[in-house]
């Protein structure tokens, strides 16, 4: 067994075991913190787009709605709308610095389909490129990302501002 040494998780981790324990959510204290230090792209009036700390690939984005739910089906028209204008705005944003050959996107709602923070719903956009699930992420259950998250929030912030 391989052991990589990740000492910026432990931050991330800590608290998620923190909101675990107690009414605590992270999705909720994110945006009560300074943009730059939390990655947060931009603010609308119901959701804000924030950089995902331990991304998939560059460029990884999470679009939150301020509010706290976890379903679905309990987005409010208002918030639906401006999620839907910035999820477009950020797709765009993502192709024209990135040049990906796709995008996932999508929602984990629920613990059993993958949803790290289950209790406030958010939507990830994905950059994808032909071959970047590569041996050393399928065999080794590793991500190699070839850039900073600060010059990631630098190169997708200038399109919000």
């Amino acid at each position: 067994m391989d052991h990589l040494w990740t000492p910026w998780r432990y931050h991330y981790i800590s608290g998620l075991s923190d909101s675990e324990t107690t009414d605590r959510c992270v999705f909720c204290d994110i945006p009560r913190g300074v943009d730059e230090e939390q990655l947060i792209i931009t603010r609308g009036r119901y959701n804000y787009i924030v950089l995902n700390r331990f991304p998939y690939t560059s460029g990884h984005s999470l679009v939150v709605p301020f509010r706290h739910f976890a379903a679905f089906h309990d987005i409010r028209p208002s918030e639906w709308n401006e999620l839907g204008e910035l999820s477009q705005r950020l797709q765009q944003a993502l192709a024209e610095t990135y040049h990906p050959e796709g995008f996932n996107i999508g929602w984990n709602q629920g613990k059993c389909a993958g949803a790290g923070v289950a209790d406030h719903i958010h939507l990830h956009l994905v950059p994808r490129w032909m071959g970047d699930t590569n041996l050393v992420g399928v065999l080794g259950e590793t991500r190699i990302i070839p850039e900073e998250l600060t010059s990631t929030y630098e190169k997708l912030r200038r399109f919000f501002t």
